[in-house]
């Protein structure tokens, strides 16, 4: 059992410091990131309820809707929730990378306790596919939504559109990617270049995070020289 625990939380811990190591500037305190962590964690007990209904009751007709519907729109919404209503208006959240920071928290606390029911119930031998592909892949969703949720809050002008972004994209690949898994026969040489491409389009978000924390820290600390990240 010591070995399905720490298997289920390595991959979480090892994504959340990576990406934690990525703030340059003004790190975030580790309490109220692990709070967000947590929060992350309380949301599987809701939304694994809400799954079991909707499983039970077959209220889900198809893959597409159960991609979508029962995985994508349920679980990013919830952690969109979370973010914009507990951590959005903290002041912790004080510059465009903190959003990165907290989304990454926030998905990966879910996928942490996701991943170990998932262990438990079908053993240790998972553990490599289940930290390549469900686990890196909420923290890279995370990105996405936390990228663009800082975008809104440090962009002057129309922020609606960056909010709106936070939620949608990370359901539409979230969606995306539960519907090659459970739909499509040879979904391996799908989900592979789909990974790619998720870790691509993440880090750039990570990339242009970084530039968007420099600039706001010379607005903030124009005495202090930063340097945007290369």
């Amino acid at each position: 059992m010591l070995g399905i625990l720490s298997a289920g939380i390595a991959p979480g811990l090892a994504l959340l410091s990576y990406f934690y190591l990525k703030d340059e500037y003004e790190p975030e305190p580790v309490s109220f990131v692990f709070r967000t962590f947590l929060y992350g964690v309380l949301l599987v007990f809701p939304i694994m309820f809400i799954q079991h209904v909707l499983e039970t009751e077959q209220l889900l007709k198809s893959d597409l809707l159960d991609a979508f519907f029962g995985s994508g729109i349920l679980e990013e919404f919830f952690k969109w929730f979370i973010l914009f209503y507990l951590i959005y208006q903290h002041v912790e959240f004080d510059e465009p990378f903190d959003g990165i920071v907290y989304g990454v928290s926030v998905s990966l606390g879910f996928a942490t306790v996701e991943n170990i029911f998932y262990l438990v119930a079908n053993g240790i031998e998972h553990a490599m596919t289940r930290a390549l592909l469900p686990v890196s892949s909420h923290a890279l969703f995370g990105v996405i939504m936390g990228f663009y949720l800082g975008k809104a809050k440090f962009t002057k002008g129309n922020k609606a559109k960056w909010i709106l972004l936070s939620l949608l994209l990370p359901i539409l690949l979230h969606g995306s990617y539960d519907f090659i898994l459970i739909s499509l026969e040879n979904w391996l040489y799908i989900i592979l270049p789909f990974m790619v491409f998720l870790w691509w389009f993440g880090l750039r978000k990570v990339k242009k995070a970084k530039i968007l924390s420099a600039n706001h820290f010379k607005k903030q600390y124009p005495e202090q020289k930063a340097q945007a990240p290369v």
